[in-house]
């Protein structure tokens, strides 16, 4: 099983997508933000390498929403990133145009969608068609791990096949508590 640290944290702004509380996460002092900073000038050269392989344009609003979501450690929404690119550049940009870059983004496999936090990832892993990618979000920190498991994706597709069932994404999300909050007092589950 491969553990990729993209570990992220949403910005609970605009809505409480993970129903939990950040205040004692230090996202600047985080392994997970140091792995996410490291990884974006190869993954952001990648997606540039890969668009005009494919003959698409990663125009400068595309390039901005993916740098933005490579700048933090933390899953976002169209309306996070609205207010980071208005905070950016001084326009104000709407939720609807950051709607269609992040479906732009997610379709060239650049970025995931945590559907039950309703918010983005930068993916900087260029994962195969088929491949089932899982989530692991702490419910303390609201982190994200995205593993990747032969195992899983075998499993996975023996019971699609089984049940003829043809997805439109093979994505698992799973709430819990991450390494670097297990043990932690006011981790759910954690050390008293």
């Amino acid at each position: 099983m491969t553990i990729r640290h993209g570990h992220a944290q949403h910005d609970a702004h605009h809505g409480d997508h993970g129903h939990h509380d950040h205040s004692q996460h230090d996202h600047d002092h985080c392994a997970h933000a140091d792995a996410r900073r490291e990884q974006a000038p190869v993954a952001m050269a990648e997606a540039e390498r890969l668009c005009r392989e494919r003959g698409v344009r990663l125009t400068d609003l595309r390039r901005s929403v993916l740098a933005a979501l490579y700048e933090t450690h933390r899953p976002l929404g169209a309306y996070d990133l609205a207010e980071i690119l208005a905070g950016q550049s001084g326009k104000r940009i709407a939720p609807v145009t950051v709607y269609r870059v992040l479906e732009f983004l997610t379709e060239q496999g650049f970025v995931h969608r945590l559907v039950t936090r309703n918010a983005f990832i930068a993916c900087p892993h260029q994962h195969d068609a088929g491949d089932v990618t899982v989530f692991l979000i702490c419910a303390r920190c609201g982190g994200v791990d995205e593993l990747e498991s032969p195992a899983i994706n075998a499993a996975i597709g023996d019971l699609l096949k089984t049940s003829q069932f043809t997805p439109a994404a093979k994505i698992v999300e799973i709430d819990g508590v991450c390494a670097h909050c297990h043990g932690s007092a006011d981790a759910p589950g954690g050390a008293a």
